[in-house]
């Protein structure tokens, strides 16, 4: 293709508009893959004389620490298994203030109701607490719970 200023500048904008975390190398590649014959420094002078720049990432949302009792519990499943190799489920639940063990469930099959069950049990002996964290493994569906 043609290697003329205008169009390739509108290009490279057009490019780093539709693709915003890609800079110029990126870019570079795009514009190869179109058939258009360039030099990288080319695309990096006129990413500069536009004052094209790539967006910082957002920040990421940092960990919740709890501040008393009852602010965060975490639960979690163990898997063990018995001397004869039988699978076992262990559900774990834990105040991370007091690092209490709030419950401790041994079983062969746990699923969703019995959960609820037990959180329920929870919240009725222990109150309620103001977060709950846990994996998002196959058997935690997060939105049920938090609901």
């Amino acid at each position: 293709m043609n290697v003329s200023g205008a169009p390739l500048t509108g290009r490279i904008v057009e490019l780093a508009s539709v693709y915003g975390r890609y800079g110029s190398p990126r870019i570079t590649g795009l514009l190869r893959d179109e058939a258009w014959n360039l030099n990288h420094l080319r695309v990096e002078r006129i990413w500069q004389q536009v004052g094209l720049k790539v967006p910082r990432k957002p920040p990421r949302r940092g960990r919740l620490w709890p501040e008393r009792k009852d602010h965060v519990w975490a639960y979690d499943f163990v898997r063990v298994q018995t001397h004869e190799g039988l699978p076992l489920r262990l559900l774990v639940v834990v105040d991370e203030w007091t690092r209490e063990c709030l419950s401790s469930d041994v079983v062969r099959h746990l699923g969703l109701d019995e959960l609820l069950e037990r959180r329920s049990w929870l919240m009725a002996t222990h109150g309620e607490s103001d977060h709950v964290r846990s994996d998002n493994g196959s058997e935690f569906i997060a939105t049920v719970v938090r609901e």
